[in-house]
C-alpha cells in the first residue's frame, strides 16, 4: 500500500511539474495569454497613418509593483488623436541590495482598446534588469488606430511590473498584426 502511495505521489508531482510547459506550448500556439508581444507592423502604421483631429483620447497610465520596486509612469494621463505618434516614460526602481530580473504586463480598460493600442517601443516587450539600488526611464512608443470605436474616449493602461526568477527569458517574437 505505501509503495502505491508513493508511486501515485510521484506521479502526482510529475504531472503538476510537466503542466507548466505544456501550458506554455498551448498558449504559444494559440496566441492565449502572450500580451508582451512586439507589433512588427506598428512603425509602418504609424508612419503611413492619418491623425484624426477630430477626435481626442485620453490616455490614462497606471503602474503597479509586485515586490520591491518603485514603478510609476512619469504622466499620469494625456490627451491624443488618434493616429498619433505619441511617447510616455515610465519609472522603475529596483528598491533592494540586490540584481533582480523583473517583467511588466500591459492591460487595457475598455478591453476593445488592446486591439487598437499600437505600441512600437515598451519594456513590456522583454524582462528587465535592474542592479542594486538601480533606477532607470523606460519609454512606450504607442499609436491609437483612428479605427477605434467612436464611444471609446478614455483608454487606460496599466502595468503590473514583478520580479520573475531565473535569466532573462529571449525578447518575445515578432507578431505581424493586421
Amino acid at each position: 500500500m505505501l509503495g502505491k502511495l508513493v508511486v501515485v505521489t510521484a506521479l502526482m508531482f510529475g504531472f503538476g511539474y510537466a503542466l507548466v510547459p505544456l501550458y506554455r506550448k498551448i498558449c504559444e500556439i494559440t496566441g492565449v495569454n502572450d500580451l508582451t508581444q512586439t507589433d512588427a507592423g506598428a512603425a509602418a502604421f504609424a508612419k503611413s497613418t492619418q491623425v484624426d483631429t477630430s477626435r481626442t483620447i485620453t490616455v490614462e497610465f497606471d503602474g503597479n509593483a509586485r515586490g520591491p520596486w518603485r514603478f510609476k509612469p512619469v504622466s499620469n494621463a494625456l490627451k491624443v488623436h488618434p493616429g498619433e505618434l505619441t511617447t510616455v516614460v515610465y519609472e522603475i526602481a529596483n528598491q533592494q541590495n540586490r540584481a533582480m530580473q523583473a517583467q511588466a504586463i500591459p492591460s487595457y480598460v475598455p478591453a476593445v482598446a488592446m486591439q487598437y493600442f499600437r505600441k512600437i517601443e515598451c519594456f513590456c516587450f522583454k524582462q528587465q534588469a535592474l542592479a542594486p539600488n538601480e533606477a532607470k526611464q523606460f519609454p512606450v512608443v504607442f499609436v491609437i488606430d483612428p479605427k477605434i470605436p467612436k464611444n471609446v474616449d478614455t483608454i487606460t493602461l496599466s502595468y503590473t511590473f514583478f520580479e520573475v526568477g531565473g535569466p532573462p527569458a529571449a525578447a518575445a517574437p515578432t507578431v505581424p498584426r493586421g
